[in-house]
């Protein structure tokens, strides 16, 4: 249970973190959310919870495959946000990553 509660708050403390950054440099905000922070973590916590190497080493391949159809997505937010707005833009690059 305690080591849920501090998966809970690491995780939380990491949104917090860049968010908060991002509310006061758009520049850092976005250094510190492009870093594998997310990936990091979980890397950890596999490797806590004794996950076989395998596991852990799966989890790695596969989220730089799943990295990838994102590249599309944060090149055209920028240019589809002042064209269309916040909440279409954002329904567009989902999209875009989907496929």
């Amino acid at each position: 249970m305690a080591r849920n509660i501090t998966k809970y708050f690491l995780t939380v403390a990491v949104v917090l973190l860049v968010s908060e950054l991002a509310w006061h440099s758009d520049r850092l905000g976005g250094f510190v959310a492009a870093l594998p922070l997310a990936t990091v973590l979980a890397l950890i916590w596999l490797c806590v919870e004794n996950q076989p190497e395998q596991k852990i080493s799966n989890h790695a391949r596969y989220t730089f495959w799943y990295g990838i159809p994102t590249l599309p997505m944060v090149l055209a937010f920028p240019v589809l946000l002042p064209r269309i707005g916040f909440r279409p833009s954002l329904s567009a690059c989902l999209l875009l990553s989907l496929f």
